[in-house]
């Protein structure tokens, strides 16, 4: 994805597991093969373990990246693969006209990065589940949510 910040043209890295979760965000001004084995690095750091499968786009770099990490997972570039992480930017564009766009780089990466796993604790497929699986999974988001934030309720 990309994103403009003070005209200047910016590249958006997500990376999203099976059910849609945000895992990590990087807001870097470059999309080679160094860029993309940047954001590999990280995302294997910060998860903890290999993922089985990666599902990117067919930019040659994601595949250079892939081979230089030495990553046992299978690599997939085939077409309409990746729309789990396209329709996750959604939100950042949303968000991104309520600002009226970002200011700076590092402003972007340090909102984003927050903004995902937040609103993974909100976003439940409504159209899967009964209304009362949802008020739960919200509840449960809710609860979640103000343990975070260290919001005590007073009942």
């Amino acid at each position: 994805m990309f994103i403009r910040i003070n005209g200047n043209q910016y590249y958006l890295w997500r990376a999203v597991d099976q059910d849609g979760d945000v895992l990590d965000i990087l807001v870097q001004p470059r999309r080679n093969a160094k860029a993309a084995k940047r954001f590999f690095r990280k995302l294997l750091k910060g998860s903890g373990y290999s993922p089985r499968v990666v599902v990117t786009d067919k930019l040659k770099s994601y595949g250079a990246a892939h081979r230089e990490l030495g990553m046992g997972a299978v690599h997939e570039t085939d077409r309409y693969r990746n729309n789990r992480a396209e329709n996750s930017h959604q939100p950042t564009r949303q968000k991104e006209r309520q600002m009226r766009g970002f200011k700076s780089a590092c402003h972007a990466q340090r909102l984003l990065s927050a903004l995902g796993p937040i609103q993974d604790l909100f976003r439940h497929d409504r159209h899967l589940m009964s209304a009362r699986s949802y008020r739960e999974l919200w509840a449960k988001g809710m609860e979640e949510w103000n343990k975070v934030a260290g919001i005590v309720r007073s009942i």
